[in-house]
């Protein structure tokens, strides 16, 4: 009698879940909508690395998945969640304009803080909110290392200040000279000029719109979502 040849099955291998980009988490389908969360957290990285023990967001990163987030007909609505120092003004900004101009609901956190050029980040949503404990510090612009004493390099100075400013009026509800004020109050800050301002500070000065807190920034960005689809967006 021949040996009957014996087969075993191989066990089934479950499916590797795709792994998500840096700082980006999609949230489940359910039915108000597909969020997408983007968590920008420590020092904005621009075109210099930072030393390795820095938390930073690296803005090449970031740069292509907002691209992949206004693309992809699955995802409803951004979320972004915003505990920043600051850091690289030119690639802050690319970023703000990039969420501002997404095509699709957004909706910003401020949590722990978002100082610096994270104030443009935080109003380039939709809709903007900060928790109650949550600090934005509102300053002018600064630079590390060797400069040129020239009046030329105050120009230079003066006119990467004016495009932050402008942004944070064009997308909040505070007046360019009022932004101003804040960012050379010599009162608030030992050694240095600008304002802090703690949760509901923020929103009455017209920079943020509402303080509240995760619950509170997912269903707004829900609610405009459903307003959306039933506009026929």
């Amino acid at each position: 009698m021949d040996d009957e040849e014996i087969k075993t099955e191989e066990p089934r291998r479950e499916e590797q879940p795709k792994n998500e980009p840096e700082g980006f988490i999609t949230g489940r389908k359910n039915p108000r909508g597909r969020l997408q969360f983007l968590n920008i957290i420590g020092q904005i990285e621009g075109h210099v690395l930072l030393p390795a023990q820095n938390k930073s967001t690296k803005y090449e990163h970031v740069i292509p998945q907002l691209f992949t987030a206004a693309e992809d007909p699955e995802i409803d609505g951004l979320l972004i969640l915003l505990n920043t120092v600051g850091g690289d003004v030119e690639a802050g900004l690319a970023l703000s304009e990039l969420i501002a101009n997404l095509g699709k609901p957004t909706v910003s956190l401020v949590i722990g803080g978002g100082h610096s050029i994270g104030v443009p980040l935080a109003v380039s949503a939709a809709y903007s909110f900060i928790a109650p404990s949550a600090t934005m510090t509102i300053h002018p612009v600064r630079i590390n290392g060797t400069i040129v004493g020239a009046p030329q390099t105050f120009d230079y100075f003066n006119k990467t200040q004016e495009r932050i400013i402008e942004f944070i009026a064009r997308n909040s509800n505070i007046s360019k000279a009022r932004i101003d004020e804040l960012m050379l109050d010599t009162s608030k800050l030992a050694l240095d000029v600008g304002t802090i301002l703690i949760g509901e500070e923020a929103v009455r000065e017209g920079i943020i719109n509402s303080v509240g807190g995760l619950r509170d920034a997912m269903e707004k960005l829900y609610e405009m979502v459903e307003e959306l689809r039933g506009s026929g967006g």
